[in-house]
């Protein structure tokens, strides 16, 4: 609670810095040009204090959201026209006016330079590993049709026929361009490590625009990360709880998961949805030949199979001693004799299920239909002789994970070649090895840096050996969840609201801490800059022609978060965005709207050209709409910011 104050604090001192130093540029240049300044307020609103220097106001203000220089003559005095009072800003030549309105901005541009060539000289930042990998960790082509040819695994390397280095570029290109997007890159068989370029054009994706299109994108296809496990500060031994499902799998602290179940795991998602299928690893034997797949394990009610097949299943489990129904045990569907021989394949009552034995899925080493007079030899690892073995093993659904187990390797990684680690880091020859030995009598658990760990039974959240504390809130989160769910009015989207609250109940877990590695993220102070200026320059391009409306954007409440956040995350984070901050200030301020500094460079120009100053009717005509409409902006993206806030703890 104590340091959250405190990066509070932080984050407003940081954020009127760069309000001081935007106006201490206009301040400096008007004294220089023999103006006349009058006030120098840090915010808006009544003083908090205020004080007389070299005959100038100064001022902080209990709203630390901006602040303003007034200068004399900006405003009508009596009779006289702005330009008509002595040492005014409109007093002075166009040229001077231009300096004054413009050294703002610089400072704050010049400022973030600085801040990105401290970054720089310090060595550059800690970003994580999925913040900048070309690398999908996770693909749902449920969401986004195009999707459906790329998979885990896969790099993309061009968005558009731009070059992409970073996965947020994805996401920012999609936002900012009206195009249907197209995606090129590389799949990779990490087998035999050959390469396949594609090129893919999103159509679908195209009938939403900007931020909304982004979320789409974000959702449908999402970037890799390490699977590390992170065991907690000052633990002895090993922090893995008992009863928790890893407690003897044989997992050390920095281990990285890196094959579950007969998937490459590149991500935390993908890891999820491997050890929550519904399907059982088997070691199948045909002719001479031995190998590794996957077959759905359903209940047997949802198989169509003959009495003679059901009272064989029946003498199994009364063999086995299973409790429960017969139709609630779990099966395959195939037709199996009791020396575990495949006769052939039972239909399901499921025509979708019917497909999926038949699909085959990048990632996995094998997986493919069983064959009559294959011989089943083991069920998620564990050898089996016999039908009732086969039906008792089935009943519990046992992980086989394989480990990189070489932590210096992940050290002082550098973005640049964190792709490379990423996939350099594991002997696939090794891997394939200790895959095709799972479930044989020659089990190989060791090949040079990768390790075999134990099976592991994976667990709903309710039945971890968590705190009670977390359990609570764990327990609230879904209370309030369901009421939100209760005041949709669309049925369909309800009905699907309530079946994905019930399924994330239901999801198992393996109950330990993952971590994705950090990269040290160290660009040149130029490029920096220069990213970060066409970034912002795309973002008010796209907020012109209507691909991006004003709710994408971040208010002043959420600037206020990000600085919070950045502090919690490290001074290094911090000096980032405040740089980040200060040149958006900057760039937004040359605006060329009346009231900002890009408003008065206009009015300066405009004078110069024609040689005639502007009254102050004409002015006044053009400055008040503009204000109205700048306020009413505030107000919208404080709302916006608020109401995002208010959502995350509902």
């Amino acid at each position: 609670m104590i340091s959250s104050v405190i990066y509070f604090i932080l984050a407003a001192f940081g954020l009127g810095l760069i309000v001081f130093i935007h106006e201490f540029g206009h301040y400096w240049m008007a004294r220089k040009e023999g103006m006349k300044v009058e006030v120098f307020s840090i915010g808006f609103g009544s003083p908090i204090c205020d004080w007389q220097y070299q005959g100038v106001k100064w001022q902080l203000c209990w709203l630390p959201f901006g602040g303003y220089v007034r200068i004399a003559g900006m405003e009508k005095e009596g009779p006289l026209e702005p330009y008509q009072i002595p040492n005014g800003f409109y007093a002075k030549k166009p040229w001077a006016r231009i300096k004054v309105a413009f050294m703002g901005p610089l400072i704050n541009a010049v400022f973030a330079l600085f801040i990105f060539c401290v970054l720089w000289l310090s060595g550059g930042r800690q970003d994580s590993f999925s913040d900048h990998t070309q690398i999908v960790g996770w693909v749902d082509s449920d969401l986004e049709a195009c999707f459906s040819e790329i998979y885990p695994g896969d790099r993309i390397t061009q968005i558009n026929n731009k070059p992409l280095s970073q996965f947020r570029q994805l996401y920012a290109y999609v936002a900012l361009e009206e195009q249907a997007p197209k995606i090129q890159g590389t799949q990779i068989n990490y087998l035999d490590q050959k390469q396949y370029p594609f090129t893919l054009i999103c159509n679908d994706a195209n009938q939403l625009k900007g931020i909304e299109r982004s979320r789409l994108i974000m959702q449908a296809v999402q970037p890799a990360n390490f699977l590390i496990y992170s065991q907690s500060i000052g633990a002895v031994n090993s922090s893995i709880p008992a009863g928790s499902p890893m407690e003897n799998s044989g997992i050390e602290n920095k281990d990285r998961i890196v094959w579950v179940d007969g998937e490459i795991v590149f991500s935390r998602q993908q890891l999820v949805s491997t050890i929550n299928q519904k399907k059982a690893l088997l070691t199948v034997k045909r002719g001479s030949e031995i190998f590794l797949t996957r077959v759905p394990r359903l209940k047997v009610s949802d198989l169509r199979i003959n009495t003679f097949q059901k009272d064989e299943i029946s003498d199994w489990q009364n063999e086995t001693k299973i409790q429960g129904r017969l139709n609630d045990l779990y099966f395959i569907p195939y037709q199996i004799t009791s020396d575990c021989k495949v006769d052939h394949l039972i239909s399901f009552f499921n025509n979708d299920s019917q497909e999926q034995l038949h699909e085959l899925k990048k990632g996995s080493f094998l997986e493919v239909p069983l064959e009559a007079n294959d011989q089943i030899i083991a069920v998620d690892g564990v050898r089996i002789h016999s039908g009732y073995e086969l039906l008792n093993q089935l009943q519990t659904h046992l992980v086989q994970m394989i480990v990189s187990r070489d932590s210096q390797a992940l050290e002082a990684l550098s973005w640049k070649t964190a792709d490379k680690a990423f996939i350099d880091q594991v002997d696939w020859r090794g891997l394939g090895k200790i895959v095709h030995s799972i479930g044989t009598d020659e089990l190989i658990k060791t090949s040079g840096n990768l390790h075999l760990l134990k099976p592991v039974q994976p667990k709903p959240f309710n039945q971890l050996p968590l705190p009670e504390s977390i359990k609570m809130f764990h327990t609230h989160q879904l209370q309030e969840q369901r009421k939100m769910i209760d005041t949709i009015e669309d049925p369909k989207i309800k009905d699907q609201a309530l079946k994905t609250w019930q399924d994330q109940q239901k999801e198992l877990r393996l109950g330990v801490s993952l971590a994705d590695c950090k990269v040290n993220y160290n660009p040149s102070p130029l490029v920096l800059f220069s990213s970060a200026f066409q970034e912002m320059g795309k973002t008010i391009m796209a907020l012109v022609t209507g691909i991006l409306t004003p709710k994408a954007l971040t208010g002043p409440i959420g600037i206020v978060e990000i600085m919070h956040t950045s502090w919690a995350e490290g001074s290094k984070e911090a000096l980032f965005w405040l740089g980040m901050i200060s040149l958006n200030l900057g760039v937004l301020n040359l605006l060329p709207i009346p009231v900002l500094d890009g408003g008065h460079i206009c009015f300066s120009v405009w004078e110069w050209i024609t040689k005639k100053p502007i009254k102050a009717k004409t002015m006044q005509k053009l400055v008040i709409p503009f204000v109205v409409f700048l306020v009413t902006l505030f107000i919208y993206l404080t709302y916006q910011d608020l109401s995002r806030i208010i959502k995350r703890f509902l």
